[in-house]
C-alpha cells in the first residue's frame, strides 16, 4: 500500500478496473449470487445538451445520480442509469454561423469532449446505452410515431398566429418571449399567421390533470405547477348574435362567470379576429391598430404586463339575453388562441377590464353584490368585485336577482341554452403542442406538399428523412430551403414532382421519449422492445426545476400516446422525480468605458485577505486592479463564474469534487461552491488514507468481531459505527447526500479517537468500523474506498464493494448497555450519570442523587420529588441550600 494519498493514480487504478470488469453495463433479468431475480431499479439524470463544457454544477447533477446508483445496487437491485445527448437545437445552429462550420460537426466535437470530461469522475453509466438525439437511427422513431399520430388525428396542420423572431426567422414559444423579445435574439417579436403542425395535447388535458394525482413521489410545486398550466375551469360557452352584410352570425365566448352576464356592457376581439379584420377595411384606424398589434408576443404572461389598448369598431352584437346592443372593441389583451379570440367585457367584475373600461369611457354596470363589503363604485377597483370565492348574489339582473354563484351560473346556462345560444362546457388553459419550427437543425417533419395532392406523408418505407448534415447556416433563414437534393421529390400519391417539408420538429420532441430509447439499445426495426416494459417506469428521475412544465408535461402526454398506440403498457413514464439546486459561484466584473460589464474567470481573479486572513476584496490578476463582486450567483459562462472540473480534478481528484459538491448543501437546494471547502475535503480524504495506511497491517490480520469477548469501548465504538450507519441510510433513501458525508466523517471521528491497545478485540471492532466506513463513504467517494477496501482484503472475505451489501443495522447494533442521563436540579444542568440501559427507577434516582456534582446543589436537605424522563434526563426537585 502507498503511504501517501495519490487521487490521480488511484482513481487512474480503480477505473481501469471497472473498465476490464464493465461493471457499469445494465442487464435485464439479472440475478443474485442465490440465483434469485434482483429487483430493478432505473434512475436517469435529464440528458444535456452538448454545450462542450462542463462545470462543476453538472457535477452535482450527476453526482446525485451516481450516488442513487451506487447505494440501489448495493442494496440489492439491478440498477441501470444510462447517459445520451439532446443534440438538436437553435444554439448548434447559432454556433455554427459564428463558427462557419455545420452543427453536426460543432455538436459531434462537443459531444466528444463532454464526454472526456465526464470520463474521471467515475460517474456509472452505462454507455452501451448512449442516445444521441441527432442521429438518423433515433430520430426516424419521431417521424414514425408523427406518421401514427397523424394517422389517428393526433397530428394535424392549421394555421395559427405565432411568435414570430425576425433575427432568427423562426417560431417561438410563449416561455421564449421575454418582455415582447425573443430570448436569444433579444428582437421585437412579430405576430405572424403561418401553417404549422401541431399535436393535440388538449386531448389528454384531463388525464394529464387526473394522473397528477398518481404521482406521490413528485415534488408537489412541480405537480402544482403542471395543474396551473393544464389549467381546468368549468364554465359557459355563448354566443352573441349578430347581423353582417345581411346573414345572421354568432360570436362565441367562454366565461367562468356566466353569474356576471348581466354586467356586460362591451365584447373584445383579438385583433386577429374576423370581425376586426372586416372592421379594418372600412376604418383606418382600426387597420393601423391591427397593425401595431402585430408587434410584440402572444403569450398570456406578456399579454398580461402590456398597457391595455383598444380600439372602438363600427360593429355592435346583441346580448343574447336582453337584445341590447353590445359594441365591440378590437383590444391588444385578446389572444386569438383563447376559445375563438373573443371576450365578454364586465368591467364591473373584471380587473382588467375595468381598467379598459377607465381609459375609454366605457360604462359599468354592477350585476352582483357581497354581503358585509364596502358598497359598489365605479371610482376604483375593489377586490371583492371580482372575488368568487366571496360567494356573490345577482344584483341588477332582472330574473336571476338573489341567486349565488353557483346556481345563478346553471341558471344563466340554462336560459341560453333554451335559446340555442349556449352550454355548459369543460376547458383547458393547455393549448395544442405547436411542434413545426423554421430551423434546420432539427428532426425533418416527414411530409411532402404537392400541388395536386397538397400535405402526403413520406411513406414509412422511406423512413428515416435524412437530414444533411453538411449545411452551413447563413442567418438568411433555413438553409433547407436552398438544398434541391433534400427539398426535390416525387409525391408518393401522384408521382408528380413535389417538395419536401422544410420545417423541423421541436426539440422537445427528441427528449419526450429518449428515456425510453435506453432501455432498447440496438432496436432497429421497432421504437421500442419487451426490454422497455422491463425498465419502464422510471423509478427516479432527477432535473431541474426549469423543466417542470414543458418537458415533464410534453414526456407525459407522448407516453400516454405510445401506450394508446399499444407500444407501452404504462400511464406515466416517471415513478420519483427529484429536482435539485443549482450550483453557484461567487461572480466578479469591471465596469468597462462603453458601459458593458467585463466578468472574470475564477482563475483570473485574487483574492485578498486581511491580517485575520478574512476576504478583504479583489483584484484581476493582469493588472492588479480591483473587480467587484456581484456576489454568489448561478454558475454560467455568461458570467465566468464557472468552476471547471478538470482543474478540481486535476488539484484534488474526482473524489474530493464528487464529495464536497454533495457536502455543500442539501441537493435540493442552491449551494455556493468553495476552493476552501473543496481543501477541506480533500483533507478528509487524505486522513482516511492516512490512518488506514498506519494500521494497514493490524487490520488485515484482525479476526471476526465477538461480542461477547468485546470490552465496553469497543461495544460503544461499534455501536457508534451503526448509528452514524442508520442515519446514513435514512439519509440515502430521502436523497440528502450533504449529511450522509457528515455521517461519514463522524464516523472517520469516533475511529481516530479510539483508544487502540493492540488487544485482538481492539483490531477486530476497528476492522469492523472501517468496512462501515467504507461502505457508507462509497457512493459519493468510490474511488478511493474501492482502493482501500481492496486493501484491508475485504474484496475477497465480502465482494467487490460495488456489489458489496449495504450494511443493515439491528435492533442489537444499535443497543446500549449503558445509557447517559443528564441530571438537573429545579431545570438547571448540574451533571451526567451512567446507568444500565435497562436499570431500574430506583437504581437512576440513586445514581443521579449520589453525582458529586448534584451533591452541591441539593445539600443535607431532602429533596421533594425526583422526576425521570426514561433515556433523556433526571429532574430534581429540591429546596434550595441555606447559605
Amino acid at each position: 500500500m502507498r503511504e501517501n494519498y495519490s487521487p490521480e493514480l488511484v482513481e487512474a487504478e480503480i477505473q481501469a478496473k471497472w473498465k476490464a470488469q464493465d461493471v457499469y453495463r445494465a442487464v435485464e433479468h439479472a440475478l443474485d449470487a442465490n440465483g434469485r431475480e434482483k429487483p430493478k431499479y432505473y434512475v436517469c439524470s435529464m440528458l444535456p445538451y452538448p454545450s462542450g463544457k462542463l462545470h462543476m454544477g453538472h457535477v452535482r447533477n450527476y453526482t446525485l445520480n451516481d450516488v442513487l446508483y451506487r447505494y440501489r445496487r448495493m442494496c440489492g437491485y439491478s440498477v441501470m442509469t444510462p447517459m445520451g445527448w439532446d443534440s438538436f437545437g437553435l444554439p448548434a445552429e447559432n454556433a455554427a454561423l459564428a463558427k462557419k462550420v455545420p452543427p453536426a460537426k460543432w455538436t459531434y466535437s462537443n459531444i466528444a469532449d463532454m464526454k472526456a470530461q465526464m470520463a474521471p469522475l467515475g460517474l456509472a453509466f452505462d454507455w452501451s446505452r448512449e442516445v444521441t438525439t441527432c442521429k438518423p437511427e433515433y430520430y426516424r422513431w419521431n417521424q414514425w410515431l408523427f406518421l401514427k399520430m397523424l394517422e389517428r388525428g393526433i397530428a394535424y396542420r392549421k394555421t395559427q398566429v405565432v411568435n414570430w423572431d425576425p433575427v432568427d426567422k423562426t417560431v417561438l414559444a410563449n416561455e421564449q418571449v421575454i418582455e415582447g423579445r425573443g430570448w436569444r435574439s433579444g428582437a421585437i417579436v412579430e405576430k405572424k399567421e403561418i401553417p404549422g403542425y401541431y399535436l393535440r395535447i388538449t386531448q389528454y388535458a384531463q388525464e394529464l390533470l387526473d394522473d397528477l394525482d398518481k404521482l406521490g413521489g413528485w415534488p408537489e410545486e412541480v405537480r402544482t405547477m403542471q395543474r396551473h398550466w393544464i389549467g381546468r375551469s368549468e364554465g359557459v360557452d355563448f354566443a352573441f348574435p349578430y347581423t353582417l352584410e345581411g346573414e345572421e352570425r354568432q360570436l362565441r365566448v367562454y366565461t367562468t362567470r356566466a353569474d356576471t352576464i348581466m354586467g356586460v356592457t362591451f365584447v373584445a376581439v383579438a385583433a386577429e379576429h374576423p370581425l376586426a379584420k372586416y372592421a379594418a377595411k372600412s376604418d383606418p384606424k382600426v387597420a393601423a391598430f391591427i397593425e401595431e398589434c402585430a408587434k410584440g408576443g402572444v403569450s398570456e404572461a406578456d399579454l398580461a404586463t402590456r398597457e391595455k389598448k383598444g380600439v372602438k369598431t363600427s360593429l355592435t352584437v346583441r346580448h343574447p339575453l336582453t337584445g341590447e346592443e353590445i359594441p365591440v372593441w378590437v383590444g391588444n389583451y385578446v389572444l386569438m388562441t383563447f376559445g375563438e379570440g373573443a371576450v365578454m367585457g364586465v368591467p364591473a367584475h373584471d380587473e382588467r377590464d375595468f381598467a379598459f373600461a377607465k381609459k375609454f369611457g366605457i360604462a359599468i354596470r354592477q350585476a352582483v353584490n357581497v354581503d358585509g363589503v364596502e358598497p359598489f363604485t365605479t371610482d376604483h377597483w375593489q377586490e371583492w368585485y371580482g372575488d368568487k370565492t366571496l360567494n356573490p348574489y345577482c344584483v341588477n339582473s332582472g330574473r336571476f336577482d338573489g341567486l349565488h354563484l353557483h346556481e345563478a351560473i346553471d341558471a344563466v346556462a340554462e336560459a341560453l341554452h333554451e335559446k340555442g345560444l349556449g352550454e355548459k362546457k369543460v376547458q383547458f388553459r393547455l393549448r395544442d403542442w405547436s411542434i413545426s419550427r423554421q430551423r434546420y437543425w432539427g428532426t425533418p417533419i416527414p411530409m411532402i406538399n404537392c400541388p395536386k395532392c397538397g400535405a402526403v406523408p413520406v411513406p414509412e418505407k422511406d423512413l428515416p428523412v435524412i437530414l444533411p448534415e453538411d449545411q452551413i447556416p447563413d442567418g438568411s433563414g433555413n438553409p433547407l430551403n436552398k438544398d434541391e437534393a433534400f427539398l426535390n421529390v416525387r409525391c408518393p400519391k401522384c408521382g408528380g414532382p413535389a417538395r419536401r417539408e422544410t420545417d423541423t420538429m421541436d426539440t422537445f420532441v427528441d427528449s419526450s421519449w429518449y428515456f425510453m430509447r435506453y432501455c432498447c439499445p440496438g432496436a432497429k426495426d421497432r421504437m421500442v422492445d419487451e426490454r422497455n416494459d422491463y425498465w419502464m417506469p422510471m423509478d427516479q428521475y432527477i432535473g431541474g426545476i426549469e423543466h417542470a412544465v414543458l418537458h415533464l408535461l410534453y414526456a407525459r402526454f407522448w407516453t400516454k400516446v405510445m401506450r394508446d398506440l399499444g407500444l407501452v403498457k404504462f400511464d406515466e413514464p416517471f415513478t420519483r422525480l427529484f429536482t435539485q439546486g443549482m450550483l453557484c459561484a461567487e461572480a466578479f466584473y469591471r465596469d468597462m468605458p462603453d458601459g458593458h460589464k467585463r466578468w472574470y474567470y475564477p482563475d483570473e481573479i485574487e483574492i485578498k485577505t486581511d491580517e485575520k486572513g478574512r476576504p478583504a476584496g479583489a483584484v484581476a490578476k493582469e493588472d492588479g486592479q480591483p473587480v467587484i463582486s456581484a456576489g454568489i450567483q448561478k454558475m454560467s459562462k455568461s458570467k465566468c463564474n464557472v468552476v471547471e472540473p478538470r482543474d478540481i480534478i486535476k488539484k484534488y481528484g474526482a473524489d474530493t469534487a464528487r464529495t464536497f459538491v454533495m457536502f455543500a448543501g442539501p441537493p435540493d437546494q442552491s449551494a455556493a461552491w468553495s476552493n476552501a471547502g473543496a481543501e477541506g475535503t480533500y483533507r478528509f480524504l487524505k486522513r482516511l488514507w492516512a490512518w488506514v495506511y498506519a494500521h494497514h497491517d493490524e487490520l488485515l490480520a484482525a479476526r471476526p468481531y465477538d461480542a461477547a469477548r468485546a470490552s465496553e469501548p469497543e461495544k460503544a465504538l461499534r455501536r457508534e459505527m451503526y448509528v452514524n450507519v442508520a442515519q446514513a441510510t435514512a439519509d440515502l433513501d430521502r436523497m440528502q447526500y450533504n449529511t450522509v458525508v457528515s455521517a461519514a466523517m463522524k464516523m472517520m471521528n469516533a475511529i481516530e479517537a479510539f483508544k487502540d491497545d493492540g488487544s485482538e478485540g481492539a483490531a477486530a471492532v476497528l476492522r469492523e468500523s472501517m468496512s462501515l466506513l467504507l461502505r457508507v463513504l462509497y457512493p459519493l467517494a468510490p474511488h478511493i474506498t474501492t482502493s482501500l477496501w481492496d486493501e484491508l482484503g475485504f474484496v475477497r472475505q465480502i465482494s467487490e464493494l460495488i456489489d458489496a451489501p449495504w450494511p443493515r443495522p439491528t435492533e442489537s447494533d444499535l443497543a446500549a448497555d449503558e445509557i447517559q442521563l443528564v441530571v438537573q436540579v429545579n431545570g438547571k444542568l448540574r451533571g451526567r450519570i451512567m446507568v444500565p440501559a435497562d436499570a431500574a427507577k430506583e437504581q437512576i434516582e440513586k445514581a443521579a442523587l449520589e453525582n458529586p456534582d448534584v451533591k452541591r446543589f441539593i445539600g443535607s436537605t431532602p429533596v421533594r420529588r425526583v422526576i425521570i424522563v426514561p433515556k433523556r434526563l433526571v429532574n430534581i426537585v429540591a429546596p434550595a441550600p441555606k447559605a
